[in-house]
Protein backbone atom coordinates (compact mmCIF):
# COMPACT_ATOMS: atom_id res chain seq x y z
CA UNK A 1 0.00 0.00 0.00
CA UNK A 2 2.54 2.58 0.98
CA UNK A 3 4.81 1.69 -2.28
CA UNK A 4 1.59 2.34 -3.64
CA UNK A 5 0.70 5.88 -2.44
CA UNK A 6 4.52 6.64 -3.18
CA UNK A 7 4.43 5.84 -6.96
CA UNK A 8 1.16 7.70 -7.10
CA UNK A 9 2.49 10.60 -5.43
CA UNK A 10 5.48 10.33 -7.67
CA UNK A 11 3.24 10.87 -10.44
CA UNK A 12 1.34 13.72 -9.09
CA UNK A 13 5.26 15.59 -8.81
CA UNK A 14 6.06 14.66 -11.81
CA UNK A 15 2.64 16.33 -13.76
CA UNK A 16 3.25 19.37 -11.49
CA UNK A 17 6.88 19.68 -12.70
CA UNK A 18 5.55 19.49 -15.95
CA UNK A 19 2.97 22.10 -15.27
CA UNK A 20 5.91 24.61 -14.00
CA UNK A 21 7.97 24.28 -16.93
CA UNK A 22 4.99 25.43 -18.66
CA UNK A 23 4.08 27.99 -16.61
CA UNK A 24 7.59 29.33 -16.92
CA UNK A 25 7.59 29.68 -20.37
CA UNK A 26 5.34 33.13 -19.88
CA UNK A 27 6.19 36.12 -17.33
CA UNK A 28 2.61 36.25 -16.78
CA UNK A 29 2.28 32.75 -15.68
CA UNK A 30 6.19 32.55 -13.89
CA UNK A 31 4.56 32.99 -10.30
CA UNK A 32 2.31 29.94 -11.15
CA UNK A 33 4.85 28.01 -12.35
CA UNK A 34 6.80 28.32 -9.93
CA UNK A 35 4.55 27.69 -7.47
CA UNK A 36 3.99 24.56 -8.72
CA UNK A 37 7.43 23.46 -8.76
CA UNK A 38 7.56 24.16 -5.37
CA UNK A 39 4.27 22.21 -4.30
CA UNK A 40 6.16 19.14 -6.35
CA UNK A 41 9.21 19.39 -4.82
CA UNK A 42 7.46 18.90 -1.46
CA UNK A 43 5.26 16.44 -2.37
CA UNK A 44 8.05 14.61 -3.88
CA UNK A 45 10.15 14.82 -0.84
CA UNK A 46 7.35 13.83 1.34
CA UNK A 47 6.94 11.07 -0.86
CA UNK A 48 10.59 10.01 -0.80
CA UNK A 49 10.35 9.84 3.13
CA UNK A 50 7.89 7.38 3.26
CA UNK A 51 8.78 4.93 0.86
CA UNK A 52 8.91 1.38 2.05
CA UNK A 53 12.65 0.34 3.84
CA UNK A 54 13.81 3.76 4.71
CA UNK A 55 14.92 3.50 8.14
CA UNK A 56 14.41 5.63 10.79
CA UNK A 57 17.80 6.94 11.30
CA UNK A 58 18.08 7.38 7.97
CA UNK A 59 15.31 9.86 7.66
CA UNK A 60 16.31 11.76 10.68
CA UNK A 61 19.44 12.67 8.93
CA UNK A 62 17.82 13.33 5.82
CA UNK A 63 15.43 15.78 7.35
CA UNK A 64 18.70 17.31 9.32
CA UNK A 65 20.22 18.00 5.86
CA UNK A 66 16.95 19.17 4.29
CA UNK A 67 16.71 21.71 7.27
CA UNK A 68 20.28 22.60 6.69
CA UNK A 69 20.32 23.02 3.26
CA UNK A 70 16.57 24.69 3.18
CA UNK A 71 18.14 27.32 5.78
CA UNK A 72 21.01 28.26 3.83
CA UNK A 73 18.39 28.50 0.54
CA UNK A 74 15.99 30.50 2.49
CA UNK A 75 18.53 32.95 3.65
CA UNK A 76 20.08 33.47 0.06
CA UNK A 77 16.67 33.71 -1.25
CA UNK A 78 15.95 37.09 0.88
CA UNK A 79 20.07 38.37 0.28
CA UNK A 80 20.94 37.74 -3.36
CA UNK A 81 20.61 40.79 -5.77
CA UNK A 82 18.60 40.29 -8.87
CA UNK A 83 21.16 40.97 -10.65
CA UNK A 84 23.25 38.72 -9.31
CA UNK A 85 20.92 35.96 -10.13
CA UNK A 86 23.19 34.24 -13.15
CA UNK A 87 25.96 33.73 -11.15
CA UNK A 88 23.41 31.99 -8.56
CA UNK A 89 22.05 30.12 -11.07
CA UNK A 90 25.47 28.93 -12.07
CA UNK A 91 26.65 28.04 -8.43
CA UNK A 92 23.25 25.97 -7.84
CA UNK A 93 23.86 23.62 -10.84
CA UNK A 94 27.38 22.94 -9.87
CA UNK A 95 25.96 21.48 -6.76
CA UNK A 96 23.47 19.32 -8.72
CA UNK A 97 27.00 18.06 -10.34
CA UNK A 98 28.59 17.68 -7.60
CA UNK A 99 25.26 15.40 -5.75
CA UNK A 100 25.98 13.16 -8.88
CA UNK A 101 29.57 12.29 -8.02
CA UNK A 102 28.49 12.03 -4.60
CA UNK A 103 25.87 9.41 -5.01
CA UNK A 104 28.01 7.60 -7.72
CA UNK A 105 30.60 7.68 -4.57
CA UNK A 106 28.61 6.18 -2.38
CA UNK A 107 27.41 3.62 -4.77
CA UNK A 108 30.60 2.61 -5.65
CA UNK A 109 31.63 1.47 -2.81
CA UNK A 110 28.00 0.65 -0.95
CA UNK A 111 26.66 -0.93 -3.49
CA UNK A 112 24.40 -3.39 -1.03
CA UNK A 113 22.46 -0.10 0.00
CA UNK A 114 21.53 0.33 -3.34
CA UNK A 115 20.80 -2.62 -4.33
CA UNK A 116 22.87 -3.26 -7.31
CA UNK A 117 25.47 -6.51 -5.96
CA UNK A 118 28.19 -6.48 -3.86
CA UNK A 119 31.19 -4.92 -3.90
CA UNK A 120 33.81 -5.63 -6.19
CA UNK A 121 30.65 -7.04 -8.03
CA UNK A 122 28.50 -4.83 -9.24
CA UNK A 123 25.54 -5.24 -11.89
CA UNK A 124 26.97 -4.34 -15.50
CA UNK A 125 24.19 -1.78 -16.13
CA UNK A 126 24.23 0.13 -12.81
CA UNK A 127 28.73 0.16 -13.50
CA UNK A 128 27.46 1.94 -16.85
CA UNK A 129 24.42 4.26 -15.27
CA UNK A 130 27.24 4.87 -12.24
CA UNK A 131 30.10 5.77 -14.74
CA UNK A 132 27.46 8.43 -16.91
CA UNK A 133 26.36 10.02 -13.85
CA UNK A 134 30.05 10.73 -12.32
CA UNK A 135 31.16 12.11 -15.59
CA UNK A 136 28.22 14.24 -16.41
CA UNK A 137 27.91 15.15 -12.63
CA UNK A 138 31.78 16.45 -12.60
CA UNK A 139 31.79 18.18 -15.97
CA UNK A 140 28.46 19.70 -14.72
CA UNK A 141 30.31 20.89 -11.51
CA UNK A 142 33.84 21.78 -12.65
CA UNK A 143 32.54 24.09 -16.04
CA UNK A 144 29.71 26.08 -13.67
CA UNK A 145 32.57 26.96 -11.43
CA UNK A 146 34.20 28.49 -14.12
CA UNK A 147 31.16 30.23 -15.27
CA UNK A 148 30.32 31.72 -11.95
CA UNK A 149 34.18 32.46 -11.44
CA UNK A 150 33.40 34.77 -15.17
CA UNK A 151 29.90 36.02 -14.00
CA UNK A 152 31.25 36.93 -10.55
CA UNK A 153 33.96 38.94 -12.09
CA UNK A 154 36.11 36.38 -9.77
CA UNK A 155 38.52 35.55 -13.39
CA UNK A 156 38.37 37.37 -16.81
CA UNK A 157 35.21 37.25 -18.93
CA UNK A 158 37.39 37.31 -21.61
CA UNK A 159 37.59 33.49 -23.80
CA UNK A 160 41.46 31.48 -22.14
CA UNK A 161 42.46 29.73 -25.14
CA UNK A 162 46.06 28.32 -26.16
CA UNK A 163 47.12 26.49 -29.14
CA UNK A 164 45.76 22.92 -29.79
CA UNK A 165 43.12 23.52 -27.15
CA UNK A 166 40.43 21.69 -29.58
CA UNK A 167 42.17 19.04 -29.71
CA UNK A 168 43.02 18.39 -26.35
CA UNK A 169 39.30 18.63 -25.27
CA UNK A 170 38.87 16.14 -28.14
CA UNK A 171 41.77 13.79 -26.71
CA UNK A 172 40.45 14.14 -23.47
CA UNK A 173 36.67 13.21 -24.57
CA UNK A 174 38.14 10.22 -26.46
CA UNK A 175 39.78 8.92 -23.43
CA UNK A 176 36.92 9.52 -20.82
CA UNK A 177 35.04 7.07 -23.46
CA UNK A 178 37.53 4.40 -23.51
CA UNK A 179 38.00 4.71 -19.48
CA UNK A 180 33.72 4.36 -19.36
CA UNK A 181 34.17 1.03 -21.29
CA UNK A 182 37.36 -0.30 -19.10
CA UNK A 183 35.37 0.93 -15.88
CA UNK A 184 31.98 -0.99 -16.77
CA UNK A 185 34.41 -4.00 -17.75
CA UNK A 186 36.34 -4.15 -14.51
CA UNK A 187 34.88 -2.22 -12.04
CA UNK A 188 37.84 -1.00 -10.99
CA UNK A 189 38.22 1.56 -8.25
CA UNK A 190 40.92 3.18 -10.00
CA UNK A 191 39.27 3.67 -13.05
CA UNK A 192 35.91 5.57 -10.89
CA UNK A 193 38.85 7.91 -10.14
CA UNK A 194 40.40 8.68 -12.74
CA UNK A 195 36.85 9.42 -14.53
CA UNK A 196 36.21 11.78 -12.00
CA UNK A 197 39.60 13.71 -11.87
CA UNK A 198 39.28 13.37 -16.15
CA UNK A 199 35.86 14.36 -16.48
CA UNK A 200 36.08 17.51 -13.70
CA UNK A 201 39.44 18.71 -16.03
CA UNK A 202 37.19 18.59 -18.80
CA UNK A 203 34.33 20.71 -17.78
CA UNK A 204 37.11 23.05 -16.63
CA UNK A 205 38.54 23.34 -20.21
CA UNK A 206 35.23 23.06 -22.15
CA UNK A 207 33.75 26.39 -20.49
CA UNK A 208 37.21 28.61 -19.80
CA UNK A 209 37.41 29.59 -23.64
CA UNK A 210 33.78 30.74 -23.94
CA UNK A 211 33.70 34.15 -23.74
CA UNK A 212 30.89 36.46 -22.16
CA UNK A 213 28.87 37.16 -25.38
CA UNK A 214 28.24 33.56 -25.25
CA UNK A 215 27.92 32.98 -21.37
CA UNK A 216 23.50 32.89 -21.51
CA UNK A 217 23.77 30.22 -23.55
CA UNK A 218 26.71 28.43 -21.31
CA UNK A 219 23.96 28.93 -18.67
CA UNK A 220 20.87 26.88 -20.71
CA UNK A 221 23.15 24.59 -21.55
CA UNK A 222 24.79 23.87 -18.02
CA UNK A 223 21.18 23.50 -16.71
CA UNK A 224 20.78 20.91 -19.26
CA UNK A 225 24.03 19.10 -17.51
CA UNK A 226 22.77 19.29 -14.48
CA UNK A 227 19.47 18.20 -15.40
CA UNK A 228 21.28 14.87 -17.13
CA UNK A 229 23.31 14.96 -14.19
CA UNK A 230 20.33 14.28 -11.65
CA UNK A 231 18.83 11.67 -14.14
CA UNK A 232 22.14 9.89 -13.89
CA UNK A 233 21.52 10.26 -10.05
CA UNK A 234 18.23 8.55 -10.57
CA UNK A 235 18.85 5.61 -12.30
CA UNK A 236 21.62 4.83 -9.68
CA UNK A 237 19.01 5.65 -6.59
CA UNK A 238 16.26 3.46 -9.05
CA UNK A 239 14.05 6.99 -8.23
CA UNK A 240 11.61 6.76 -11.21
CA UNK A 241 10.34 10.36 -10.25
CA UNK A 242 14.59 11.78 -10.57
CA UNK A 243 15.02 10.20 -13.70
CA UNK A 244 11.75 11.15 -15.10
CA UNK A 245 12.57 15.20 -13.65
CA UNK A 246 16.16 14.95 -14.52
CA UNK A 247 15.38 14.12 -17.65
CA UNK A 248 12.50 17.39 -18.10
CA UNK A 249 15.30 19.49 -16.92
CA UNK A 250 18.08 18.20 -19.39
CA UNK A 251 15.41 18.37 -22.44
CA UNK A 252 14.28 21.86 -21.47
CA UNK A 253 17.80 22.92 -20.92
CA UNK A 254 18.54 21.56 -24.26
CA UNK A 255 15.87 22.87 -26.36
CA UNK A 256 16.54 26.52 -24.64
CA UNK A 257 20.53 26.06 -25.62
CA UNK A 258 18.90 25.77 -28.91
CA UNK A 259 16.91 28.43 -29.24
CA UNK A 260 19.46 31.20 -27.54
CA UNK A 261 21.85 29.60 -30.14
CA UNK A 262 19.20 30.53 -32.85
CA UNK A 263 18.70 33.82 -31.30
CA UNK A 264 22.55 34.32 -31.88
CA UNK A 265 22.89 32.66 -35.34
CA UNK A 266 25.45 29.93 -33.98
CA UNK A 267 25.49 26.11 -33.06
CA UNK A 268 25.97 24.45 -29.97
CA UNK A 269 29.32 23.41 -31.24
CA UNK A 270 30.15 26.87 -32.54
CA UNK A 271 30.08 27.67 -29.25
CA UNK A 272 31.70 25.50 -27.53
CA UNK A 273 34.44 25.36 -29.97
CA UNK A 274 34.62 29.02 -30.71
CA UNK A 275 34.54 31.34 -27.58
CA UNK A 276 34.27 34.63 -29.15
CA UNK A 277 34.18 37.99 -26.10
CA UNK A 278 36.50 40.11 -24.74
CA UNK A 279 36.88 41.51 -21.73
CA UNK A 280 35.01 44.54 -20.94
CA UNK A 281 36.64 46.02 -17.44
CA UNK A 282 39.42 47.66 -19.72
CA UNK A 283 38.40 51.13 -20.27
CA UNK A 284 37.13 52.15 -23.55
CA UNK A 285 37.52 54.42 -26.16
CA UNK A 286 37.36 58.27 -25.40
CA UNK A 287 33.98 59.47 -24.66
CA UNK A 288 33.09 60.95 -28.18
CA UNK A 289 36.26 60.02 -30.08
CA UNK A 290 34.73 58.96 -33.20
CA UNK A 291 38.27 57.98 -35.23
CA UNK A 292 37.53 57.58 -39.10
CA UNK A 293 34.25 56.53 -38.54
CA UNK A 294 33.08 59.52 -38.37
CA UNK A 295 32.08 62.17 -35.61
CA UNK A 296 29.68 60.94 -32.62
CA UNK A 297 26.91 62.89 -31.16
CA UNK A 298 27.03 63.23 -27.03
CA UNK A 299 23.78 64.62 -25.30
CA UNK A 300 22.89 65.56 -22.32
CA UNK A 301 19.94 63.83 -19.69
CA UNK A 302 18.15 66.89 -20.55
CA UNK A 303 18.30 66.88 -24.49
CA UNK A 304 16.85 63.27 -24.16
CA UNK A 305 13.77 64.39 -21.65
CA UNK A 306 13.01 66.99 -23.88
CA UNK A 307 12.73 65.13 -27.01
CA UNK A 308 11.04 62.14 -25.10
CA UNK A 309 7.88 64.44 -23.62
CA UNK A 310 7.68 65.28 -27.55
CA UNK A 311 7.47 61.55 -28.32
CA UNK A 312 4.49 59.89 -29.57
CA UNK A 313 6.14 56.11 -29.35
CA UNK A 314 9.58 55.15 -27.48
CA UNK A 315 11.05 51.52 -27.20
CA UNK A 316 13.69 50.85 -24.28
CA UNK A 317 16.07 48.62 -25.04
CA UNK A 318 17.57 46.70 -21.85
CA UNK A 319 20.92 45.11 -21.27
CA UNK A 320 23.38 43.96 -18.97
CA UNK A 321 24.88 47.31 -18.69
CA UNK A 322 21.38 47.93 -16.78
CA UNK A 323 21.62 44.78 -14.64
CA UNK A 324 25.03 46.18 -13.70
CA UNK A 325 23.28 49.61 -12.64
CA UNK A 326 20.75 48.64 -11.06
CA UNK A 327 18.85 51.09 -13.07
CA UNK A 328 15.22 48.75 -13.51
CA UNK A 329 12.82 50.72 -11.12
CA UNK A 330 14.66 54.46 -12.55
CA UNK A 331 13.51 52.97 -15.97
CA UNK A 332 10.05 51.64 -14.71
CA UNK A 333 9.25 55.53 -13.22
CA UNK A 334 10.79 56.92 -16.51
CA UNK A 335 8.38 54.96 -18.47
CA UNK A 336 5.70 55.44 -16.24
CA UNK A 337 6.05 59.59 -16.29
CA UNK A 338 6.14 59.11 -20.12
CA UNK A 339 2.98 57.33 -20.56
CA UNK A 340 1.39 60.11 -18.39
CA UNK A 341 3.05 62.58 -21.35
CA UNK A 342 0.45 60.62 -23.37
CA UNK A 343 3.30 58.04 -25.02
CA UNK A 344 3.36 54.51 -26.21
CA UNK A 345 6.48 53.31 -23.65
CA UNK A 346 7.11 49.09 -24.49
CA UNK A 347 10.44 47.38 -23.63
CA UNK A 348 11.96 45.03 -26.51
CA UNK A 349 13.80 42.27 -25.32
CA UNK A 350 16.67 40.28 -27.32
CA UNK A 351 17.32 36.12 -26.46
CA UNK A 352 20.20 36.56 -25.62
CA UNK A 353 20.59 40.13 -23.41
CA UNK A 354 21.95 39.89 -20.36
CA UNK A 355 23.97 36.69 -18.71
CA UNK A 356 21.32 33.89 -18.77
CA UNK A 357 18.20 33.17 -20.44
CA UNK A 358 15.73 35.91 -19.24
CA UNK A 359 17.64 37.59 -17.17
CA UNK A 360 15.79 40.87 -18.89
CA UNK A 361 12.57 39.76 -18.44
CA UNK A 362 13.06 39.09 -14.64
CA UNK A 363 14.76 42.18 -13.74
CA UNK A 364 11.94 44.24 -15.71
CA UNK A 365 9.16 42.27 -13.74
CA UNK A 366 10.98 43.00 -10.63
CA UNK A 367 10.46 46.59 -11.40
CA UNK A 368 6.89 45.54 -12.01
CA UNK A 369 6.71 46.68 -15.54
CA UNK A 370 3.62 45.86 -16.92
CA UNK A 371 4.07 42.17 -18.91
CA UNK A 372 2.05 43.62 -21.86
CA UNK A 373 4.89 46.57 -22.33
CA UNK A 374 7.79 43.63 -22.83
CA UNK A 375 8.19 42.18 -26.11
CA UNK A 376 10.53 40.05 -27.66
CA UNK A 377 12.29 40.57 -30.99
CA UNK A 378 10.23 39.22 -33.39
CA UNK A 379 7.69 40.89 -32.53
CA UNK A 380 8.77 44.46 -31.27
CA UNK A 381 11.05 44.62 -34.52
CA UNK A 382 8.47 45.96 -37.01
CA UNK A 383 7.83 48.90 -34.56
CA UNK A 384 11.04 50.59 -34.53
CA UNK A 385 10.42 52.15 -37.30
CA UNK A 386 7.29 53.80 -36.09
CA UNK A 387 9.13 54.57 -32.70
CA UNK A 388 10.05 57.98 -32.32
CA UNK A 389 12.77 57.17 -29.53
CA UNK A 390 15.03 53.75 -28.83
CA UNK A 391 16.09 54.47 -25.61
CA UNK A 392 19.21 51.85 -25.34
CA UNK A 393 20.33 51.39 -21.24
CA UNK A 394 23.47 48.80 -21.62
CA UNK A 395 22.53 46.69 -24.61
CA UNK A 396 25.06 46.82 -26.84
CA UNK A 397 26.09 43.45 -29.65
CA UNK A 398 22.18 42.97 -30.09
CA UNK A 399 21.61 46.48 -31.23
CA UNK A 400 24.80 46.11 -34.05
CA UNK A 401 23.91 46.58 -37.65
CA UNK A 402 26.97 45.19 -38.34
CA UNK A 403 25.06 42.03 -37.48
CA UNK A 404 24.08 42.59 -40.86
CA UNK A 405 26.16 44.27 -42.69
CA UNK A 406 29.76 43.15 -41.87
CA UNK A 407 30.77 39.54 -43.21
CA UNK A 408 33.89 39.88 -41.13
CA UNK A 409 32.36 40.36 -38.38
CA UNK A 410 31.92 37.57 -35.67
CA UNK A 411 28.19 38.40 -34.84
CA UNK A 412 27.63 38.63 -38.41
CA UNK A 413 23.97 36.91 -39.17
CA UNK A 414 23.41 37.21 -35.15
CA UNK A 415 19.35 38.67 -35.39
CA UNK A 416 19.48 42.15 -33.62
CA UNK A 417 16.82 44.67 -32.62
CA UNK A 418 16.62 46.87 -35.48
CA UNK A 419 17.31 49.88 -33.25
CA UNK A 420 18.92 52.00 -35.97
CA UNK A 421 15.66 52.55 -37.68
CA UNK A 422 13.80 54.73 -34.81
CA UNK A 423 14.15 58.11 -35.37
CA UNK A 424 16.25 59.13 -32.71
CA UNK A 425 18.34 56.74 -30.68
CA UNK A 426 19.61 57.43 -27.14
CA UNK A 427 22.56 55.29 -26.06
CA UNK A 428 23.46 55.23 -22.55
CA UNK A 429 26.73 53.59 -22.43
CA UNK A 430 29.64 55.40 -19.95
CA UNK A 431 32.38 55.15 -22.81
CA UNK A 432 32.64 54.02 -26.48
CA UNK A 433 34.16 50.61 -25.49
CA UNK A 434 33.17 47.40 -27.33
CA UNK A 435 30.74 45.17 -26.44
CA UNK A 436 31.22 40.99 -25.37
CA UNK A 437 31.79 39.89 -28.94
CA UNK A 438 34.66 42.26 -28.39
CA UNK A 439 33.82 44.61 -31.82
CA UNK A 440 33.26 48.39 -32.13
CA UNK A 441 29.14 49.04 -32.25
CA UNK A 442 28.12 51.00 -35.72
CA UNK A 443 25.37 52.21 -34.18
CA UNK A 444 27.23 54.97 -31.97
CA UNK A 445 27.94 56.39 -35.16
CA UNK A 446 24.57 56.89 -36.94
CA UNK A 447 23.60 60.26 -37.77
CA UNK A 448 20.00 59.29 -35.92
CA UNK A 449 22.12 58.29 -32.39
CA UNK A 450 22.78 60.61 -29.18
CA UNK A 451 25.05 59.23 -26.63
CA UNK A 452 24.71 59.69 -23.17
CA UNK A 453 28.06 58.88 -21.59
CA UNK A 454 27.37 57.91 -17.66
CA UNK A 455 25.88 55.29 -15.06
CA UNK A 456 23.18 53.92 -16.50
CA UNK A 457 20.76 54.77 -13.12
CA UNK A 458 22.45 58.10 -12.80
CA UNK A 459 21.31 58.99 -16.49
CA UNK A 460 18.27 57.62 -16.26
CA UNK A 461 17.56 59.66 -12.98
CA UNK A 462 18.34 62.80 -14.24
CA UNK A 463 16.40 61.99 -17.29
CA UNK A 464 13.47 61.58 -14.81
CA UNK A 465 14.50 64.43 -13.39
CA UNK A 466 14.19 67.09 -16.25
CA UNK A 467 10.89 65.31 -17.04
CA UNK A 468 9.24 66.24 -13.85
CA UNK A 469 10.04 69.40 -14.32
Amino acid sequence: MAATLSTLAYLVAAVLFILALRGLSHPETSRRGNLFGMVGMAIAILATLLRPGMATGGIGLIVLALAIGGGIGAYIATRIQMTALPQLVAAFHSLVGMAAVFVAAAAFYAPESFGIGHAGDIHGGSLVEMSLGLAIGAITFSGSVIAFAKLQALMSGAPITFKGQHWLNLGLGILLLVLVVAFVASGSAALFWAIAILSFALGFLLIIPIGGADMPVVVSMLNSYSGWAAAGIGFTLGNLLLIVTGALVGASGAILSYIMCKGMNRSIINVLLGGFGTDTSAAGAVAGAGGDRGPVKAGSPEDAAYIMKNAAKIIVVPGYGMAVAQAQQVLREMGDLLKKEGAQVEYAIHPVAGRMPGHMNVLLAEANVPYDDVKELEEINPEFAEADVAYVIGANDVTNPAAKTDKASPIYGMPILDVERAKTVFFVKRGMSSGYAGVDNELFFRPNTMMLFGDAKKVTQEIVQALQK
